[in-house]
């Protein structure tokens, strides 16, 4: 199938070549069905442009070597495809996953010998995820594990500790679920970054984390705001007297947190710190300076 052809069917790139996404499949000896060994990355398309491509692929690339697992392309040629499979879905607006599978080596044994990686790409039309008025969440039994056990920095594909969270935060009423390390510290939200900001100084955990790159983005544009920002150790303390809290991912944005167990955030409204930072970061997913333009464009809505 042509990658340039918008057929109106959703399309994927899965064992080297384009095609229909109800068509793209792995083998369910692959490991990453069997064991959950595999990395993936998750980019955002924004009006025909990709938000901080390259340091999406730099990542996915270091989450390979961590694992030991061989990318079949460069990352050049990745993001050739990643692009393509935008166009192929004919989107300006976009949430653009791809997936490097263990492989297969023909039995169902942990024993990676022999396994070839596989490469998936989809593109769907972007997933807002935002919230308007606020998230409620609540701190949950899971952990997040540290990185001893598996480090946060690898977008590995066992998920399974995340799931659970938001399973007993949703089981409890929340929108969302606070998780903490080990030691009892403010860690993550499943699949979010954690910012609180007291008298105006922000903050965001330091251990155990994923260094997001919406978290980075934000980082930065704190910085050149003029906001004191720092990485460092926080308690749940931190959150509860905070007078904002909120989450960030590429697929979610940066989303505003009105209630931690129970506790209202400030006023129980998003703060004037974060509707700071969300029209910087608008303003930045479209910029030159931060996004990468679909060659061959699109022919989204």
């Amino acid at each position: 199938m042509s990658s340039d052809m918008n057929t109106g069917e959703r399309v994927a790139y899965a064992g080297g070549e384009f095609v229909p996404e109800a068509k793209a499949a792995i083998s369910i000896l692959d490991h990453a069905v069997l064991y959950g060994d595999g990395v993936f990355e998750t980019v955002l398309a924004w009006r025909g442009r990709l938000f901080r491509l390259d340091d999406h692929v730099r990542r996915f690339l270091r989450s390979c070597a961590a694992v030991a697992l061989d990318c079949p392309v460069s990352g050049e040629r990745l993001k050739e495809l990643v692009m393509m499979t935008v166009r192929a879905n004919g989107l300006a607006d976009a949430y653009v996953k791809w997936i490097l599978t263990r492989g297969s080596n023909g039995t169902p044994l942990m024993d990676p010998t022999g396994c070839v990686p596989n490469l998936v790409i989809m593109a769907r039309p972007y997933i807002d995820r935002s919230s308007a008025t606020g998230l409620r969440v609540k701190t949950v039994a899971i952990r997040r594990p540290p990185g001893q056990v598996l480090d946060a920095h690898v977008k590995s594909l066992n998920y399974l500790n995340l799931v659970m969270a938001r399973i007993e935060a949703r089981a409890a009423g929340a929108d969302q679920a606070l998780m903490l390390d080990v030691h009892g510290r403010v860690c993550e939200a499943p699949g979010f970054n954690v910012f609180v900001v007291t008298d105006g100084v922000l903050r965001t955990p330091r251990h155990d984390v994923l260094r997001g790159v919406t978290r980075d983005t934000v980082l930065r544009l704190a910085a050149e705001l003029g906001r004191q920002v720092d990485e460092t150790d926080l308690e749940l303390y931190d959150a509860y007297t905070a007078d904002e809290v909120f989450l960030t991912s590429t697929a979610g944005g940066l989303v505003p947190v009105v209630e931690v167990d129970g506790r209202r955030i400030g006023g129980g409204e998003p703060g004037p710190v974060l509707s700071t930072l969300q029209d910087a970061y608008l303003e930045a997913l479209s910029s030159e300076r931060w996004s990468t333009p679909i060659a061959g464009g699109v022919t989204g809505p």
